[in-house]
């Protein structure tokens, strides 16, 4: 009579053993493989920029451009007690400003927010030999560096430096033509400006 009772509950707990087995063991829910392989998406992460995909930052000061007059530049010079004596001489005889000063590029080797200012000094024939840069500050122009030469072109380098090209005359070249061109390159250091290459060419 017991082993009719223990029957059935064997058979029953039998096949419940059955039913809950696979070829791989037991089953777990939840732990399926995936039937098509996950594939990375297309779309860029919207949290990360390479190199090449960021914006420059905006600068937290703008860059307010100042103006000045030559006058103002002359004036801010004759005061400059370290001026050079020969162009002191110059400036202080200078009464029509347009015949010895005239405005050359406007630059930031400084990178700050107000730009700088080259300033070529030169004769009344339009003889340039000398240039000087001048920062621009809200009470007025400063000067923070010059240079004497002859036939002087001053402009913007690639790298954020003054690249100056003169002319060396020989004794025996004409007014108009020096036979040797220097280029020499300026840079702001963070206090001051020095000369970090300089080469001679020859002409033809």
């Amino acid at each position: 009579m017991r082993a009719r009772q223990l029957l059935p509950i064997a058979l029953v707990a039998l096949l419940a053993l059955t039913g809950c087995a696979n070829s791989g063991g037991l089953r777990v829910e939840g732990a399926e493989v995936p039937s098509t392989p996950a594939t990375p998406s297309d779309k860029p992460s919207t949290n990360f920029a390479g190199p090449d995909q960021r914006k420059p930052a905006t600068p937290t000061t703008p860059v307010t451009p100042v103006t000045v007059s030559l006058a103002q530049v002359r004036l801010s010079l004759l005061a400059d007690k370290n001026l050079e004596g020969f162009f002191r001489v110059v400036l202080a005889k200078c009464t029509v400003i347009d015949r010895c000063l005239s405005r050359g590029p406007t630059v930031n080797v400084m990178r700050s927010a107000a730009p700088q200012l080259v300033v070529m000094i030169h004769t009344v024939d339009s003889f340039v030999y000398g240039a000087v840069l001048m920062e621009l500050e809200p009470s007025g122009p400063r000067r923070i560096w010059g240079v004497k030469a002859d036939k002087l072109k001053v402009n913007p380098g690639q790298q954020g430096d003054l690249v100056v090209e003169s002319g060396i005359f020989q004794g025996d070249d004409p007014v108009c033509c020096p036979s040797v061109t220097r280029v020499e390159v300026y840079r702001w250091n963070g206090r001051q400006m020095i000369k970090v290459s300089s080469r001679d060419q020859k002409g033809d």
